[in-house]
């Protein structure tokens, strides 16, 4: 599986082929101009075409190769789309960088069913249109080759999947639902030789806005998406090959590796079956001491960063 040189010379991504989804600003933009940058081939997408384009000639201006595709990654078209220009116009793909999206900010109990399905289907449908097309394409090019293939997938998740925002649920929501996607698609194109994993970056964007402010601070911004799309490219490159399904917080100065939940206590019977009784005694009585605010949520994750948190550089 092979493609033409993308950009510079003895760059980590010579000669592959991306797909970077809602490139048009923010951190797509960022993500496709560093891709742009170590040599790889960049299909861009947005929803805005002119955004796309603009974004095109900035990966041109850094040596790097690109070609825009806009559209909605919510419609399968778009996905078929993309995924032809990267095969039959740069004759490969390697790399997929699912970032498009978009906010519904309500209240759960102001959110319309428009506010719902908007947010899940471009979030969450979106990245599974592509990572299905993109499974699909590497299955059947590693089952014509007889063996493993390049293939990279970089998703992006939130840290809003990890503490239920009361006013997020949608995108709470679509983010968890993304999280399960690539660890599944990790899963399933292991033994072709395809590698999935998710982001969680703390970036400031239009999008983001409302979350972390329009403003840049003086100086270095911890938050500029400058310091995000450097570990994309990176989760995309052969030196990464041996990283697969893991989740990661990704902000200026940190690539923080997050663990799946862990069991806080195991209620157990001995085999008989629970009475209502039983269980309030045991259970309930539990809850009894416990902080009724503390959920099935990582909180702790957001203090990330903070002074006293636990880094290894």
């Amino acid at each position: 599986m092979t493609a033409p040189a993308g950009g510079p010379a003895g760059t980590v991504l010579d000669g592959r082929v991306a797909i970077v989804t809602g490139a048009g600003a923010g951190l797509g933009r960022a993500e496709a101009l560093e891709l742009g940058r170590q040599g790889a081939a960049v299909v861009v997408n947005d929803v805005a075409d002119e955004a796309a384009r603009a974004t095109v000639a900035a990966v041109e201006d850094v040596g790097g190769k690109a070609l825009a595709v806009p559209g909605d990654v919510g419609d399968r078209v778009t996905a078929d789309a993309l995924l032809g220009a990267a095969t039959e116009h740069f004759g490969g793909l390697h790399l997929v960088v699912n970032n498009a999206g978009l906010v519904r900010d309500k209240m759960l109990f102001n959110l319309t069913d428009d506010d719902w399905d908007t947010v899940v289907r471009v979030h969450l449908r979106g990245h599974f249109l592509l990572c299905r097309g993109a499974l699909q394409h590497w299955r059947g090019v590693s089952k014509t080759d007889g063996g493993p293939v390049y293939g990279r997938i970089v998703n992006t998740a939130s840290e809003a999947f990890l503490s239920g925002p009361a006013g997020q649920a949608n995108y709470g929501a679509a983010k968890a639902g993304i999280t399960a996607l690539t660890v599944s698609t990790a899963r399933a194109g292991a033994r072709y030789g395809v590698r999935a994993n998710a982001i969680c970056p703390r970036a400031r964007t239009a999008m983001t806005a409302g979350t972390f402010g329009a403003e840049a601070p003086d100086g270095d911004d911890p938050l500029s998406t400058d310091h995000v799309a450097p570990f994309v490219a990176y989760l995309g490159s052969p030196g990464a090959g041996h990283i697969n399904g893991q989740v990661f917080v990704v902000h200026g100065g940190h690539v923080a590796l997050l663990t799946p939940p862990s069991i806080e206590q195991d209620f157990v019977t001995g085999g008989e079956a629970w009475t209502v009784g039983e269980l309030a005694e045991r259970i309930g009585g539990y809850f009894d001491d416990r902080d009724p605010a503390r959920m099935f949520s990582a909180t702790d994750v957001l203090e990330l960063g903070q002074p006293g948190q636990e880094t290894h550089p």
